[in-house]
C-alpha cells in the first residue's frame, strides 16, 4: 500500500463532513479503502470486521485489522471507530446499530462489503461442478455473501431512513452486464448476483425517501490477499504479469474507494444510480476519478472484449 494514500489529509473542502457512514466488511481491501476514502472526504466512519488484533477470522490474515483501518481513516481527515463485529450474528449487527445512533443520532452512508469467502474459492468451488462443492461450503458462501447482507440491511435502514439523503452501496463482484453470463459455480453466482438484486430492490424502497441504493464492483483487485497470492507488493505489483497476463488490467482498492466517495458527495446520485449497477470504471469516468497511478483502467470492458470476446488487444490497452 502506497502510505502517501492513506495519510494525505483532506483538502479545505471535506464535503462529506456532516456524514455518518458505516463501512461493513472494512478490514482489507475494497471496504477499507471505501472507508478511508469517506474519512478523507471528511465523514465520520464506523468500520467493521471480524479480524481484530487480538482475534483472526476464518480468512485466516493477521496482517490486517479492523482497529489499523480506524486509525487510517482517522489519519485521512475523518473519524474513525472500529467496532469488531460478525454480520452474521443478529444481536452484534443490533448492538452495532444502536452504537451509532447512540453516539452520533443518526446514519448517512451504509456500504455493505461483507465477504470472506476467498479461502473457499479456491479449496471448493472453482473448477467444480455444485454437486461437487462440499454442501457445507456452499451454503457458507451464502452466508457470507448473501445473507450477512441481508441481515445488515435489515437492522440498519431504519436508522439510515432518518437521514435527508440515505445512501446504500452493495459492494458485489461484477456488474449486472457482466454477471449475466455463468459466474463458474452456483453458489459463487448466487453470492455475486445477490447483491446486485438487493441495491436494485432496496433502490425501489428508498426512492420514497430520497435515497439511493447502489451496486458497485471493483475489476481485478490488487487486493491485499491478491498481492501476496502473487508474492509482489503494490510497489512492484506489475511482475505479477509475467504469473498472470491478465493481471495487468489491475486496480488497487482506492480506485473503486475514490470513485464511491464522489459519489457520495454527489446531490443528483439518486437520479443518476438509484437501483443500477456500476463499476469502478464507470464512476470514474463519471466523476473524473484516477487510480492511484494516474490510470483509468476498465476492466469489465477487457475481460468481455478480449479475454471472452477474443479482440486482440492487451491490458494497457484499457487502462
Amino acid at each position: 500500500m502506497d502510505k502517501d494514500i492513506t495519510t494525505q489529509r483532506p483538502g479545505p473542502s471535506a464535503p462529506l463532513a456532516d456524514r455518518v457512514a458505516l463501512v461493513a466488511g472494512a478490514t482489507r481491501g475494497a471496504g477499507r479503502a471505501l472507508a478511508v476514502e469517506l474519512g478523507r472526504a471528511g465523514a465520520t466512519v464506523y468500520v467493521t470486521g471480524r479480524t481484530t488484533r487480538g482475534h483472526a477470522s476464518e480468512v485466516g490474515r493477521t496482517t490486517e485489522t479492523i482497529e489499523e483501518t480506524a486509525e487510517l481513516v482517522t489519519a485521512a481527515g475523518g473519524t474513525g471507530t472500529a467496532v469488531p463485529t460478525d454480520h452474521l450474528d443478529e444481536d452484534r449487527v443490533r448492538a452495532l446499530v444502536e452504537r451509532v445512533e447512540r453516539e452520533r443520532g443518526r446514519l448517512d452512508i451504509l456500504v455493505n462489503d461483507l465477504w470472506g469467502g476467498e479461502h473457499l474459492l479456491v479449496g471448493s468451488v472453482f473448477g467444480k461442478k455444485s454437486w461437487e462443492t462440499p454442501l457445507a461450503d456452499g451454503l457458507r458462501i451464502l452466508d457470507l455473501g448473501v445473507r450477512s447482507h441481508i441481515i445488515t440491511a435489515a437492522l440498519a435502514l431504519p436508522l439510515l431512513i432518518r437521514s435527508d439523503a440515505p445512501l446504500h452501496v452493495e459492494v458485489t463482484d461484477g456488474t449486472a452486464r457482466y454477471n449475466r453470463r455463468y459466474r463458474e459455480n452456483l453458489y459463487y453466482d448466487l453470492a455475486t448476483n445477490a447483491p446486485l438484486r438487493i441495491a436494485f430492490g432496496l433502490g425501489e424502497e428508498l426512492a420514497e425517501f430520497g435515497g439511493t441504493a447502489v451496486a458497485v464492483t471493483p475489476g481485478f483487485l490488487r487486493s491485499e490477499q491478491m498481492l501476496s497470492h502473487f508474492a509482489v507488493r503494490e510497489e512492484n505489483w506489475r511482475e505479477a504479469v509475467a504469473q498472470d497476463p491478465h493481471f495487468g488490467i489491475a486496480e488497487s482498492p482506492y480506485y473503486l474507494a475514490r470513485a464511491v466517495a464522489a459519489l457520495a458527495a454527489d446531490p443528483r446520485r439518486a437520479e443518476r444510480w438509484n437501483g443500477r449497477s456500476t463499476s469502478s470504471a464507470e464512476l470514474a469516468r463519471t466523476y473524473g476519478v484516477r487510480d492511484v497511478d494516474g490510470s483509468r483502467p476498465d476492466a469489465w470492458a477487457y475481460f468481455e472484449d478480449v479475454v471472452h470476446g477474443g479482440k486482440d488487444a492487451c491490458a494497457d490497452d484499457y487502462r
